[in-house]
């Protein structure tokens, strides 16, 4: 079975929409599309529910048709305003009343049909066959066959790049983290919806934030592995903006995500389980605002870079030391490095440094690394 759907000036919308749909879509023409919908039945049911979830998920007037053949459901679409739904086997019947004009006949031919006094598809269904094969050839018995909605032809599907990006436009410029975050949940929800309905998952996140005084703030999160959480993804955002907060209040916010197949795993049956990758970003961010990143701190964390690069140094000897161990279980490892932070955080002289290595150890403990 095929859809089409048709609407004047509307072509990279109804694409858009298409695709939500199917993989297999056509771009026939600048304001129609066709797609395949072979096996969506068993998702939203029959095909009188498929095209009235299509007309919702468009969202503007479109005309939709649903037929056995691509060429049936596109003249239905082109000629019938609203839903059409062509009855297998009773395409010439459904499709009588079109005018001829919809076959899009060559200039001479026109003349010709319009001269006999042919003017609809029912008139040239009505056509011996051998007399249009003899009188008007090959082109003649190909429009025949249109008209009686017997065309058959696979579609060709557009081979155009998926972009998965979200922007929205705030009525008042926003300066605070929280009004953000909200913003940011629901573009994030609709980059997640339209990836989860086209079985991929995110490996970078790109936000741009228009700021007030005409510039951007503009960063990116590289993600260790392919995911699709909108709960994780919001507070990376959070960690990632509370280090590098924009400049100026922000009237405009875009979101992007850069598709990647997601990932599959197979667990072992007597293998100790690792941390989930989702856990295991967001201790890592959480220890990298807590640590910083090459030896410095978050600004007016503390008074002395020094103090955070000792428990940064800590760090690294805390990742060596488990190391070492390559015969220990990840529950093992995990649980060494956990004991090494809260033992280190206790027996540092500065308070500074001990804190951070002790809270280091908790978020290690927090992911579940532990062994217990």
């Amino acid at each position: 079975m095929f859809a089409c759907l048709h609407a004047s000036g509307e072509g990279a919308r109804l694409l858009a929409c298409a695709q939500d749909f199917s993989p297999q879509v056509e771009q026939t023409g600048a304001d129609t599309v066709i797609l395949d919908i072979d096996g969506l039945g068993s998702l939203f049911g029959s095909v009188h529910e498929i095209a009235h979830a299509m007309a919702r998920r468009a969202g503007f007037p479109v005309n939709i048709a649903i037929a056995a053949n691509p060429d049936a459901a596109f003249h239905a679409a082109r000629g019938f305003p609203g839903i059409s739904i062509v009855p297998e086997g009773d395409e010439a019947k459904f499709l009588a009343s079109l005018p001829l004009a919809l076959l899009s006949p060559a200039e001479e031919l026109a003349e010709t049909l319009a001269r006999w006094g042919i003017r609809t598809f029912r008139d040239l269904d009505a056509l011996p066959d051998l007399g249009v094969a003899a009188r008007l050839g090959e082109e003649g018995v190909r429009l025949q066959k249109l008209a009686r909605g017997e065309g058959s032809r696979p579609i060709v599907p557009v081979d155009a790049p998926q972009h998965f990006e979200e922007a929205m436009e705030l009525e008042y410029p926003v300066d605070l983290l929280e009004p953000l975050l909200f913003v940011l949940g629901r573009l994030l929800g609709d980059v997640c919806g339209r990836l989860e309905e086209r079985a991929l998952a995110a490996i970078e996140l790109r936000l741009r934030l228009q700021l007030e005084n005409a510039g951007e703030h503009v960063r990116a999160i590289r993600l260790p592995v392919p995911m699709r959480s909108t709960r994780v993804f919001l507070k990376l955002l959070e960690l990632d903006l509370e280090k590098h907060p924009p400049a100026a209040p922000i009237v405009r916010v875009t979101l992007a995500a850069e598709p990647a197949k997601p990932r599959v795993t197979q667990n072992g049956l007597f293998i100790p389980l690792a941390p989930e990758p989702e856990k295991l970003e967001l201790t890592l961010a959480r220890i990298a605002a807590v640590v910083g990143i090459g030896g410095y701190a978050p600004a007016g964390s503390v008074s002395h870079a020094a103090v955070w690069s000792e428990a940064a140094e800590d760090r690294q000897e805390c990742l060596s030391y488990t190391a070492g161990f390559p015969r220990l279980s990840p529950a093992a490892r995990g649980e060494s490095a956990r004991r090494f932070c809260l033992g280190a955080g206790r027996s540092r002289k500065n308070r500074a440094a001990g804190g951070a290595m002790a809270h280091i150890g908790r978020l290690v403990d927090g992911i579940g690394l532990g062994a217990r």
